[in-house]
């Protein structure tokens, strides 16, 4: 009987014909299915292991496109394929982490588990959350077998969640974020981010489970990455790349922020967006719920910017201007023992947009204008609760002189409301 060639070698043959022969993938799933754990994780196999799990990733990797080309949609060929063969490579993850179950039980094999799980976990772990969610490049094959390969990986690492895989289970340990991140850092460049629409997805996704203590440590990977995102044309990008910096922002210690001018270049990317008429850009933005009572440190530079939106009309749907009411209420909500003394500014604003809504001869749709004067009037509402009757006192001399009807019923509807 002839000698078993060294796994090391058959491993490495295999990765290099997958990209001349897809059909290797299915020898290899029967391979490792049959292999014995001994001969698997002998001498050697720690790379040769790492080699075919990268060569599997690129097997199985979305079909790259120009910088700034049309997204893809559903059903499309090309993805479609693509999450075939990232299903078969998952089943071949799945194997391979069976194996390394196997290995734990065997006091010899062991030790070399760990070097293993080290040189393949990044691959697997990009693979899972590639098609873990709803996508234009996934399919409902691919989700299950995502789902089933990130839980088994979570457990082949001892590991109870997915953000302790990647924070480890120490605070002094590393766990797998700065593996996964060598691997993202060359498709999150200026030039390489847009080619693969599921980069951007897989490392909001994968930051958004780091939080503090930890995110700290990674604040060069993470930084960089989410300003640019933020900072691109588009708008689901610019919220994507916005909520990731909330994110720092509310996990990295100030004194870690200050440094180097980070918190300045935050602040400044964060600022720029002010600026959009985009409606969903803007209450990202301004992340009032999330600061509560704390928004009251920055109500001299909000009110500016409530003040200039509500002054003028961005168009038939006046998103801005109905994002912008939002805004008001919720500040309101949340900082009302400072209401007060900005009473006379945000009541003359609110007045004057419900004019100019009434008399806008424009094309703004009846349902809009509707809309827009009832969150007015909330606003208003609102205003007078925390002035103690203020509004009220000084909408009753408006009321008297106010010939408009739609204008005295806004103010009709804070006096019984008061």
């Amino acid at each position: 009987m002839e000698p078993q060639p060294p796994a090391e070698q058959v491993l490495r043959q295999l990765g290099q014909l997958l990209s001349q022969r897809p059909g290797v993938i299915t020898e290899l799933g029967a391979l490792l299915e049959a292999a014995e754990p001994r001969w698997l994780f002998g001498a050697g196999s720690p790379a040769a292991l790492g080699e075919l799990a990268a060569a599997l990733s690129a097997f199985a990797a979305l079909p790259e496109r120009e910088q700034d080309a049309v997204e893809l949609r559903d059903g499309d060929g090309a993805y479609a394929a693509a999450a075939e063969r990232a299903a078969d490579v998952g089943v071949v993850f799945l194997q391979l982490l069976a194996k390394l179950e196997a290995a734990k039980a065997e006091e010899s094999l062991g030790p070399a588990v760990e070097p293993v799980l080290r040189r393949v976990m990044g691959h697997m772990y990009v693979l899972a959350v590639t098609h873990i969610e709803e996508a234009a490049w996934t399919g409902s094959r691919s989700r299950a077998v995502a789902t089933e390969l990130l839980g088994a990986l979570v457990r082949a690492s001892g590991c109870g969640t997915v953000a302790e895989l990647l924070r480890g289970r120490k605070e002094e340990e590393e766990g797998g974020f700065a593996a996964v991140m060598r691997l993202l850092r060359p498709r999150l460049g200026k030039d390489t981010w847009k080619r693969n629409p599921a980069t951007k997805h897989v490392f909001s996704w994968t930051l958004l489970h780091i939080t503090r203590p930890w995110l700290s440590q990674h604040l060069e990977r993470v930084l960089p990455a989410s300003l640019l995102i933020s900072d691109d044309f588009r708008e689901e990008n610019k919220v994507l790349g916005v909520h990731c910096l909330h994110h720092i922002v509310l996990n990295v210690p100030g004194a870690d922020l200050c440094q180097f001018n980070r918190a300045q270049v935050v602040y400044h990317a964060l600022y720029n967006h002010l600026y959009s008429r985009e409606a969903p850009l803007i209450q990202c933005v301004l992340c009032v719920d999330r600061l509560g009572i704390l928004i009251a440190r920055h109500l001299k530079r909000l009110e500016r910017v409530i003040l200039g939106y509500l002054e003028v009309s961005d168009g038939p749907e006046e998103e801005a201007r109905l994002g912008i009411l939002e805004t008001l209420q919720c500040t309101i909500e949340h900082a009302w023992p400072r209401m007060p003394c900005r009473l006379p500014v945000l009541l003359k604003a609110l007045l004057k947009m419900i004019w100019d809504v009434h008399t806008d001869q424009g094309s703004t749709p009846e349902p809009v204008r509707a809309a827009l004067l009832q969150r007015a009037t909330e606003c208003l509402i609102l205003l007078d609760r925390c002035s103690e009757g203020q509004v009220k006192i000084l909408l009753e001399g408006v009321y008297s002189c106010c010939e408009e009807n739609r204008v005295r019923e806004c103010i009709r509807r804070v006096q019984e409301n008061t």
